[in-house]
């Protein structure tokens, strides 16, 4: 699933292609906005917040969310997509560019007003100007009992971490996935680990996994080797997947 640095850079991208352009033509490839036409507005900004994207004209929001395999791709009139255009989910054109999300997993417009409903629910953006490091400190310490790997994953903590950084941080910070909450030494220490490495991997990509994804390869602290455990539990997260770190470096909590 694309995490908060892929949502954060695909943004950019449609900033720079679309923001303060007049769009010529919109396709809402979904039946809920199939009659929709945005042609004639201007975008007047595109932003994110933790996973989810924003395209805002002055009367709407267009709110995106990649899920498991969305993506945004800019191209120019006329030039051919890589991807089947039976997956693309919506078009928003200008005189010189053409934006196509693919396999979205949720397209909604919604009146700028209303915006904030689609976040309300989530903890402080990691990559956002707003960000509040005390507030997803005291969210996550709201459950003591919760294992890190968890929370880190659940967005109503703070927004933006995925499968893959929830592992990195848990790594760098030498913390065991299943370690409850309540008894890491260090909580904000850990939060502000999570948002260094997430800030490192929007404004300087590609980040390099130093855990994710590194199953039987040796530990880069230590040597051992890399071990990934499933962890999972029945709350409104549903999480369930994949988590990698180091026997050695990252001792599992008494």
């Amino acid at each position: 699933m694309p995490e908060g640095d892929t949502v954060y850079l695909a943004a950019a991208r449609l900033r720079r292609a679309l923001a303060g352009k007049m769009l010529t033509r919109s396709d809402f490839r979904v039946p809920r906005y199939a009659t929709l036409d945005l042609s004639g507005q201007r975008v007047e900004e595109v932003g994110s917040y933790g996973k989810h994207l924003f395209v805002r004209t002055p009367s709407v929001s267009v709110h995106t969310h990649l899920k498991m395999e969305g993506v945004w791709r800019v191209y120019r009139p006329g030039q051919r997509w890589t991807k089947p255009g039976f997956t693309a989910r919506l078009v928003l054109a200008t005189e010189d560019a053409e934006a196509v999300g693919f396999s979205l997993g949720l397209v909604e417009v919604l009146p700028r007003a209303d915006e904030h409903t689609a976040v309300d629910h989530l903890g402080p953006d990691l990559l956002g100007p707003e960000w509040d490091a005390a507030e997803a400190v005291r969210r996550l310490a709201a459950d003591p009992g919760r294992p890190i790997g968890l929370a880190l994953l659940d967005q109503r903590n703070l927004a933006g971490i995925g499968n893959i950084y929830r592992s990195e941080v848990c790594f760098l910070r030498r913390v065991h996935p299943a370690t409850p909450v309540g008894e890491i030494a260090d909580l904000p220490g850990l939060v502000a680990e999570a948002h260094r490495v997430l800030t490192e991997a929007a404004h300087r990509p590609p980040w390099r996994p130093l855990a994710y994804g590194r199953q039987r390869q040796a530990c880069r602290r230590c040597g051992s080797g890399m071990v990934v455990r499933m962890l999972g539990d029945d709350t409104a997260t549903r999480a369930e997947r994949s988590i990698y770190f180091c026997p050695r470096c990252q001792p599992p909590p008494d």
